[in-house]
């Protein structure tokens, strides 16, 4: 089992940036992959980004080019920066891992882009 703590949310105005952090309860090493989801009023949620134990990362094609996902192995967080925010960027932000064939969820972390 993990523990997820989504951080580093609030409000930006379009244009500017934010840094998002995933604290998970154990090793990193340990978990198959993480991906940062989101999911804005009246939709589903979405994969934002993803990377797998091995350092492979995986973007939804709106967010390429401005979205970085990292790992701190140091710390067993997962970072995702975001950069030339968007008002379509806004939504609630969770961090899932997964574990055993298991996905776990954070309590999510709402990002809201306005002017």
């Amino acid at each position: 089992q993990v523990q997820l703590v989504e951080s580093g949310g609030g409000l930006v105005q379009p244009g500017g940036s934010l840094r998002l952090s995933c604290a998970a309860s154990i090793s990193i090493f340990s978990i198959n992959s993480v991906g940062w989801y989101r999911q804005a009023p009246g939709k589903q949620r979405e994969l934002v980004a993803g990377i797998t134990r091995g350092g492979t990362t995986n973007y939804v094609d709106s967010v390429k080019g401005r979205f970085t996902i990292s790992r701190d192995n140091a710390k067993n967080t997962v970072n995702l920066q975001m950069n030339s925010l968007k008002p379509e960027d806004t939504a609630v932000y969770y961090c899932s891992a997964n574990l055993r064939s298991n996905n776990y969820w954070g309590q999510g972390t709402q990002v809201t882009v306005s002017s």
